[in-house]
């Protein structure tokens, strides 16, 4: 084999050599880069939250893994020194009892003194009681100190199971699971007291009331949560009204579908303006949207008629066969729509009854706009006799029509010989209105035909019926 090939194979052969090597150098100083992380934002426990969220934005899951890890390992220590704390007020109450029966025991001797020397006993009682008192007032104290130092204790425990939320927040947030630090934090916070213990009882609740991590804190989250709902409120309704004014301007909207955007828009606004309100109370929006989202499809199913009725709802106002004080005839009921939401309209009838009406009953039937239009025509029939003039009657309807000061000329009304009766010669009679005069003019002009019939010999007949009798003859 020549050598130059040789050389050219010894080349790349350690070249590749080279490369893996180091390859493998950078992945091995890689993992021990990340074996040898170590936690660098519990340096200092107090550090304020603004600081900690950046200090922990360029971690990887791996490191922020590290960073909790160590927060719960400050929280545990903290959570272990509330209850050895708690521990202590317990055996410092029991010590007090002990001497409070051995002050007890002092004041009962005191009364039970021999005579054999009463002034010396008489001391020497008094000076036990004394010490007995003082050691209990001592203990008292003890006690008390111990309360107090337990508030401080929650104050920092509180303290970093802000924190700790903050890195697991950010361990969430790049793919870590983190129910289980959840789980130990719910487990560990709240303030437990002990209602035996009227003192330490009073000390723990005004020390919590009078806390920056306890009371107050909570007292500015619900007045912030209240100013959240107080803002969010006055915005939708500031909203609301520039929507409206904003849809006023378009004829091609129907009142029943601003009023539905109206109203969408500002729900919309009071919703979020809620769930902001919440985040200020600390609650954790994620699980309960998570709950809801989860519920949708069951609740979907159960809720199908309603669903139904909310598309109906929606197909309605886009598609627009009617609007507020529209009559209406649909799904039986006849009368002049009210109101209507999503789920249901309200019709008035008639007779002033009010009917709610599922929207999903009007979008699957025939719906019937009786003042859809702007005007419309008046369907009259009129009969006269068989032997009555046709055209005196024809001309008297005419006349009529024509002096109404409600019909319209355009289109020109109809009078024509419609059909011959059984017991009269029928005439259609159609005068065109405006759709509010529909009525006034239907019964002004039949009023009107009735007057100019008997006052010119027209005759209106009605159906009539000749009964023949025959007498059977007698049978023999």
């Amino acid at each position: 084999m020549p050598r130059p090939y040789l050389c050219l194979r010894g080349l790349a052969v350690a070249v590749f050599l080279c490369l893996q090597i180091g390859t493998n150098g950078s992945v091995a100083a890689a993992e021990q880069g990340e074996a040898a992380h170590r936690a660098v934002t519990t340096a200092d426990p107090t550090v304020p939250v603004d600081q900690l969220k950046l200090m922990l934005k360029p971690l990887t899951a791996d490191e922020l893994a590290v960073e909790a890890d160590a927060w719960l390992g400050l929280l545990k220590a903290k959570v272990q020194e509330i209850s050895d704390s708690e521990l202590g007020v317990r055996r410092k109450r029991a010590e007090i009892a002990k001497v409070e029966e051995a002050v007890a025991v002092a004041e009962e001797e005191k009364e039970e003194i021999p005579q054999s020397n009463p002034a010396r006993d008489a001391q020497h009682q008094e000076k036990k009681a004394a010490e007995a008192k003082a050691t209990a007032e001592a203990e008292e104290k003890a006690r008390t100190a111990l309360v107090e130092q337990i508030g401080t204790l929650r104050d920092q425990r509180t303290a970093l199971l802000d924190r700790l939320e903050v890195v697991l927040k950010e361990f969430e947030a790049k793919g870590g699971d983190a129910a289980t630090y959840r789980k130990y934090m719910t487990a560990v916070s709240g303030v437990s007291v002990d209602v035996t213990d009227a003192s330490a009882t009073w000390v723990t609740v005004k020390g919590w009331l009078t806390s920056e991590a306890g009371g107050l804190r909570w007292l500015k989250n619900i007045a912030l949560f209240l100013v959240t709902l107080l803002a969010f409120w006055i915005l939708a309704a500031i909203v609301g009204k520039v929507v409206q004014k904003a849809l006023d301007v378009s004829k091609r909207l129907t009142a029943l579908l601003r009023d539905f955007l109206v109203r969408g828009v500002r729900r919309a606004i009071l919703v979020v303006g809620f769930i902001m309100a919440l985040g200020a109370l600390e609650i954790n929006i994620g699980p309960i949207m998570a709950v809801i989202g989860a519920a949708g499809f069951v609740v979907a199913f159960a809720l199908q008629g309603t669903l139904s009725n909310f598309a109906s709802g929606i197909l309605i106002l886009f598609y627009r066969p009617f609007d507020v004080g529209d009559a209406i005839d649909v799904a039986g009921v006849s009368g002049t729509v009210k109101s209507m939401n999503l789920l249901s309209t309200q019709i008035n009838t008639f007779d002033n009854k009010m009917v709610v009406v599922p929207n999903n009953s009007i979008w699957g039937n025939v719906i019937t706009n009786i003042t859809g239009s702007d005007i419309r025509r008046v369907d009259m029939v009129f009969g006269i006799g068989y032997a009555d003039d046709m055209a005196k009657a024809q001309s008297i309807m005419e006349s009529i029509l024509s002096s109404h000061p409600h019909v319209l000329a355009e289109p020109p009304p109809v009078v024509k010989l419609h059909e011959l009766g059984e017991s009269s010669v029928n005439f259609i009679c159609r005068p065109w209105v405006k759709t509010a005069d529909y009525w006034g003019v239907y019964w002004d002009v039949t009023r009107g035909v009735k007057e100019q019939f008997d006052a010119q010999g027209v005759s209106i007949p009605f159906p009539q019926r000749d009964v023949h009798i025959f007498n059977a003859a007698p049978s023999t």
